[in-house]
């Protein structure tokens, strides 16, 4: 379904906050657009902000059908890396394709900003665009690099989640929109990222944030961990979607827990109306399932999404960096 833009001036005033503070585009820059038919019309938004920030646009129109998998992506690889910049604005995310890859090895900057929310709202006009890259950057840099030295995260919230993961010879990174250094992936989720041990997660996560793509969690899902891969899912109508959607990609690496996000957006809310905004707010950590070969790691599937859960404590090697989603200082 198109989406409905409600402000053009507010929406144009995003697609340049985009262009100005995430990218920092060079005049004469090329900002390749690479969006799909249900965001044509922030497509005309993106490309009139182009000209007006003095930057050329190109603009790509996809079907929507291939993008999740990866397939039409795939034969995009030998072209996308012409353009300065590259923005993923479909639907769904393909960040983690080896297209993506390919084009940051040729000198690219990609910057993934999948356009999906759950009432056809446009992305542009979300509050949590304006959040300052340089800020959250600031917060996330202890954590980050304490994680990337340590062996082991845990974490644990008052409605019962205690989960390990394994990050022994990870590197923690920084996602913050800021997409300004040649063959970097750059997102429009702020966030400390980790491609977590692909064998080590174990325990059990109460989920009650958000399901990615599927919107906000109405009652709470018990997720079951074992040497790294989701084997329980238990709860009412929300633990059903899960599974239905989880059955869908027929791939049962789809079910690997590949990646440990923590929020960094203060100006985030975790509504479920949009999953990028969703996993970006503060006071949030999310797993990653699927696909994390861009982010670092080693493993392949057939798509990547995200859990969100609200309120975590978190441990680095015992030693606790937040306290009910506070960053400890």
């Amino acid at each position: 379904m198109a989406v409905s833009i409600k402000d053009n001036e507010k929406a144009l005033a995003g697609a340049r906050c985009i262009i100005q503070n995430w990218i920092e585009a060079k005049e004469n820059e090329v900002l390749h657009f690479i969006t799909d038919e249900n965001h044509i019309k922030e497509a005309d938004i993106f490309e009139l902000a182009a000209f007006e920030c003095g930057v050329i646009p190109k603009i790509t129109i996809l079907s929507s059908d291939g993008v999740q998998s990866g397939e039409v992506i795939e034969k995009m690889k030998g072209t996308m890396y012409y353009s300065d910049v590259i923005i993923g604005a479909t639907h769904y995310s393909f960040i983690t394709t080896e297209a993506v890859e390919y084009a940051l090895k040729k000198g690219s900057r990609f910057l993934s900003f999948p356009m999906h929310t759950n009432d056809n709202s446009s992305i542009f006009e979300r509050e949590f665009i304006r959040m300052s890259p340089k800020v959250a950057k600031r917060m996330g840099r202890p954590l980050a690099d304490r994680i990337t030295k340590a062996d082991r995260v845990v974490v644990k919230t008052k409605k019962g989640t205690n989960v390990a993961f394994g990050v022994t010879g990870r590197k923690a990174g920084i996602f913050a929109g800021s997409c300004t250094r040649r063959g970097r992936v750059a997102s429009s989720s702020f966030e400390v990222y980790v491609p977590i041990v692909e064998t080590m997660t174990n325990g059990v996560v109460i989920a009650d944030g958000s399901l990615g793509y599927l919107g906000a969690i109405k009652n709470p899902i018990e997720l079951v961990f074992e040497n790294g891969y989701l084997v329980e899912i238990n709860g009412k109508e929300d633990a059903t979607r899960l599974k239905k959607y989880m059955e869908s990609f027929g791939d049962k690496e789809i079910y690997c827990a590949a990646e440990l996000g923590i929020g960094l957006n203060t100006k985030s809310k975790c509504e479920g109306i949009c999953y990028i905004e969703d996993e970006s707010t503060y006071k949030t950590f999310h797993i990653g399932f699927g696909r994390n070969i861009a982010l670092g790691g080693n493993h392949e599937a057939k798509g990547h999404f995200d859990i969100v859960t609200h309120m975590p404590d978190i441990f680095v090697d015992d030693i606790m960096v937040m306290q009910e989603g506070e960053i400890i200082k």
